[in-house]
């Protein structure tokens, strides 16, 4: 029931596309996990009566369940309103919402807390989805109608009660701003009863909810119920750039992570020397120029070479100190870089061992390379005896396999080994006297222990 506000259709989410599965549990906020939902209570004690019910976005309100209704997580309710009735989803029960009562309302009085009607049954979620329905168009209207009375304020969100008798309009404005003319025409527009309500910054964003510098859901609209004060010396003592665009949130306020690791900052600061005392030297004068805390080095530099903008030296806190107590005996120490804590030093490159053993990457490459090299032959070289012809025999299915037959035009024939003066060779001499003597060289004969071949 989370993406029925804003589906298009067959519950598919229209504007996050998480189809339910975002961080802050579909388009509800500030979800709380019952990490005491399998504990069983003593016997004889009766289960906690206040539950937790959860409205549009972040609103919650604790009701009493004084009709003994067999709730669970995540069950559609009717509530009491004034006037009407409102519906809700039953977000927190048992102990865990005791705990909450105590967290986030001591104060809290069960006999005077608002009852739980009933289950809500198919109506009342009929209702329920039609006034989420409207939302979003009287909110345009209502924003149209305060322009045209010049009203300085935005409204940011609209709450249908579940009845759809009542409307709450959320608005930010720098001042006060009287709306009874506005409050006049939305009534006689939208027929319904108006109730206006001012909200922060900070509070906008929690309902509206967004994406954060960092990349993830908002804190405030996920899990931050409390909005703490946030002050620019968070941001000094983090040693973080004063720049008003990168401290500031989606609120236009500065960001509340700022005071998240602030205590680790102050706890790590208290063994610094202060930065505004300059340390006196034979060399001149160094004055501080940045901290970093969690490597607990300070920077100096000389007053001289400021304009030039060398000369760091990086000093522990505790060599800053130690050079403090010198200057206040009178003494001065030669110059900062004997105390330079800032060494580079030589990179060694780690002994990795062969856990494969003998194998290797490219422990095939010689052997590719080598029947490459046996394969390739020179073009145009003549074919020697013997050259490629292997001297061991056949299998039997492949000696009788005919040979394709290829081009004999670019091939070297091979030369016929025959005695001088046979009649065999004497009418192949004569057929082509016109033939061209080939002037490639041709190697020699080999002796067949007679009469010695001769080459016309």
């Amino acid at each position: 029931m989370g993406c029925s506000s804003c589906s298009s259709g067959g519950g598919t989410p229209r504007g996050c596309k998480n189809n339910g599965t975002c961080s802050s549990g579909g388009c509800n906020k500030l979800g709380v996990f019952d990490w005491l939902a399998n504990m069983q209570l003593p016997a004889g004690q009766a289960p906690y009566d206040i539950l937790e019910i959860r409205f549009k976005n972040s609103r919650k309100t604790f009701y009493r369940n004084a009709k003994n209704l067999s709730l669970q997580v995540g069950d559609v309710v009717a509530v009491e309103a004034s006037p009407g009735y409102d519906i809700g989803v039953v977000s927190v029960i048992g102990e865990l919402a005791r705990i909450q009562v105590k967290k986030k309302s001591p104060g809290l009085k069960p006999m005077e807390t608002k009852k739980i009607l009933r289950i809500a049954n198919q109506d009342d979620i009929d209702k329920w989805v039609q006034a989420r329905a409207l939302e979003s168009e009287v909110m345009f209207q209502a924003r149209t109608l305060a322009v045209n009375i010049g009203l300085e304020m935005k409204i940011s969100d609209v709450e249908y009660q579940g009845d759809l008798t009542k409307a709450t309009f959320y608005y930010t404005a720098e001042g006060r701003v009287d709306f009874r003319q506005l409050i006049k025409d939305m009534a006689d527009k939208f027929k319904i009863r108006i109730e206006m309500r001012q909200i922060g910054s900070r509070q906008e964003a929690q309902r509206l909810g967004g994406i954060g510098s960092c990349g993830r859901e908002l804190c405030c609209s996920t899990w931050l119920t409390d909005f703490r004060s946030v002050s620019t010396s968070a941001a000094r003592y983090q040693q973080l750039s004063l720049n008003p665009q990168k401290l500031a949130g989606q609120c236009g306020k500065l960001k509340c992570c700022l005071n998240y690791e602030l205590d680790m900052y102050l706890d790590a600061i208290k063994s610094f020397p202060s930065t505004d005392v300059k340390i006196q030297t034979e060399k001149g004068t160094a004055f501080h120029i940045k901290t970093d805390v969690f490597k607990r080095q300070l920077w100096y530099m000389y007053e001289g070479e400021a304009s030039i903008g060398v000369g760091l030296v990086a000093l522990s806190p505790e060599r800053v100190q130690d050079i403090i107590k010198l200057n206040k005996t009178g003494k001065k120490p030669a110059d900062l870089k004997d105390f330079d804590t800032h060494v580079q030093v030589a990179r060694k490159e780690p002994d990795y061992d062969n856990v494969v053993g003998q194998d290797s990457l490219n422990r095939f490459d010689n052997t590719f390379s080598k029947n490459k090299k046996r394969k390739k032959k020179k073009p145009g070289s003549p074919r020697m005896e013997g050259e490629g012809v292997s001297t061991a025999p056949k299998p039997a299915q492949k000696q009788n396999k005919p040979q394709p037959n290829r081009p004999q035009q670019n091939r070297p024939q091979p030369q016929i080994k025959a005695a001088e003066g046979t009649a065999e060779n004497a009418p192949q001499a004569q057929a082509n006297p016109n033939k061209k003597k080939n002037n490639r060289r041709r190697p020699p004969r080999k002796n067949t222990g007679g009469n010695e071949g001769t080459e016309k």
